[in-house]
């Protein structure tokens, strides 16, 4: 392995380059090829993170640049965890979170499950219900704002057909009680069959001898789906559940397109906040405090998730 790596760059290299190379190591040479891209990597993600880190420390306002920068310690932090407008946009950021995986989760399992039956037409089906994935948050938004319109929109009307209430009745983007269903029904709409996808994947990867072992046993199909089915997917359903929760608690664009945070703060998320006082009020210091608080949440969540989800694989 070593004469081969070693040789095919000795041969692919100048010849002033390739004398150097053939005393090289294997791992030297491994180090070599790849510290280019690590650079990079240390370049685009651990500089600003470590920039970022450093400006909470400071009252810096990106729109005086010449102003002078001073070190304050914790103020920020004091200050972001005793505010009360930053604890209620953790809060719609939980609700939003919360139902948007219980939602996604319940219907891309249902609809992976279904699928996996192979029907007839079911590659037709699948290829249709991944549309809305494939799609721009940019269109989806767009397209689910003229949806909303109670004039002419088309949820109003299906609403109104359903229950029999008028149209123009209420506002889906414009009510505070209805707004953030509003933002998860869009986000559902959208990302349920990337779940659906990924729940496919583990009930197609479990043996079809354990439920033949299971029906020769004399075991239900309801009791096969509870012991059989459910525990070897759900690795699989963690893992999808893990993406979207990391992607949900970060939402901006959606929510950014939708509502704005509005009406008034009632759909303002977290990243919305972080936006306003990053780019609004230009309070550079303040809102890098919120983003290594918001980062060092995900991180810590992400972190004992994998666990339980290792636990699990292992069992």
């Amino acid at each position: 392995m070593k004469d081969n790596l070693v040789g095919f760059a000795v041969k692919m290299a100048p010849a002033a380059v390739a004398t150097r190379l053939k005393g090289l190591s294997d791992r030297a040479l491994a180090w070599l090829f790849i510290a280019p891209t690590m650079f990079l990597l240390l370049a685009i993600n651990i500089f600003p993170l470590i920039w970022t880190i450093y400006l909470s420390f400071t009252n810096y306002r990106s729109n005086r640049p010449n102003a002078e920068v001073s070190f304050i310690g914790l103020e920020h932090y004091q200050n972001i965890l005793s505010d009360p407008d930053v604890w209620l946009a953790m809060q719609a950021t939980a609700h939003f979170v919360f139902w948007t995986l219980l939602l996604q989760t319940l219907i891309g399992f249902t609809l992976a499950w279904l699928i996996d039956r192979r029907f007839r037409g079911h590659d037709l089906w699948t290829t249709v219900i991944l549309v809305p994935m494939m799609l721009s948050p940019a269109v989806v938004g767009n397209f689910w704002v003229f949806i909303y319109q109670p004039q002419i929109g088309l949820f109003n009307y299906a609403v109104s057909f359903a229950t029999g209430i008028s149209p123009t009745a209420f506002e889906m983007l414009g009510s505070v009680q209805l707004a953030p269903w509003a933002i998860i029904i869009v986000d559902t709409w959208m990302w349920t069959p990337y779940v659906m996808l990924i729940c496919l994947a583990g009930l197609r990867s479990i043996p079809t001898y354990i439920y033949e072992a299971a029906e020769v046993d004399g075991a239900s199909k309801w009791r096969q789906f509870w012991r059989i089915t459910l525990p070897m997917a759900l690795p699989f359903i963690m893992l999808a559940v893990l993406f979207r929760g990391i992607e949900n608690f970060k939402m901006f664009d959606m929510v950014n397109l939708l509502t704005n945070g509005g009406p008034g703060s009632t759909t303002e998320v977290a990243s919305i906040t972080l936006k306003r006082e990053a780019f609004e009020k230009w309070r550079t210091g303040y809102s890098s405090a919120f983003a290594i608080i918001l980062f060092v949440t995900v991180f810590g969540l992400a972190n004992i998730y994998v666990k339980a989800l290792n636990a699990v694989k292992n069992r």
